[in-house]
């Protein structure tokens, strides 16, 4: 499974979430939580979310940016040849929304689409999750993104916007 929604525009959605949080975050959360028996029925599986390398902490008191902007799935997934991977697959790519934008491109789609599918069917990350990559290589991401209390708290708030229960996502990962 691949999830990638970049919105780069702060605005509130029709449900009153920030839109940008909305899709690049919440939709992909919510849409995984709710593929996840298809997908492990599917094992060997990988999801792996396409994100940024221009990561910033999350401000969990402000977290539908009215002021200013991967959980723990791999590990609840170990042992049932699920694995979880996210990537920043190239800088600038030659896209319309990087031209909109008035940048000039420093990738190719071309580059990120690789970066892509190595993770996706690579044998050489076969096996490996809860890894980020920057490209094609094994990389950190924004501290933040390895704090177990951070992860805690955006797991509790992503289900209640959500509206899922910890006990509903408890029954999809069996």
């Amino acid at each position: 499974m691949l999830e990638s929604a970049p919105l780069v525009r702060v605005r509130p959605g029709a449900e009153g979430f920030e839109l940008r949080f909305a899709v690049n975050y919440l939709a992909g959360f919510l849409l995984t939580l709710l593929l996840l028996p298809l997908i492990k029925n599917s094992a060997p599986a990988r999801i792996v979310n396409v994100s940024s390398a221009g990561q910033q902490p999350i401000d969990f008191g402000d977290v539908m940016l009215t002021r200013g902007y991967s959980g723990d799935l791999g590990a609840a997934l170990e042992g049932t040849g699920v694995t979880v991977t996210c990537l920043h697959p190239a800088t600038y790519m030659n896209t319309s929304m990087v031209r909109r934008a008035g940048v000039r491109p420093l990738s190719t789609v071309e580059e990120g689409a690789r970066a892509i599918l190595n993770l996706a069917t690579s044998p050489a990350v076969e096996g490996q999750t809860g890894l980020y990559f920057n490209g094609l290589y094994e990389a950190k991401a924004q501290a933040q993104a390895y704090d177990p209390d951070a992860r805690r708290q955006l797991q509790a708030l992503s289900l209640e916007l959500t509206g899922l229960s910890a006990e509903g996502v408890a029954a999809l990962k069996r």
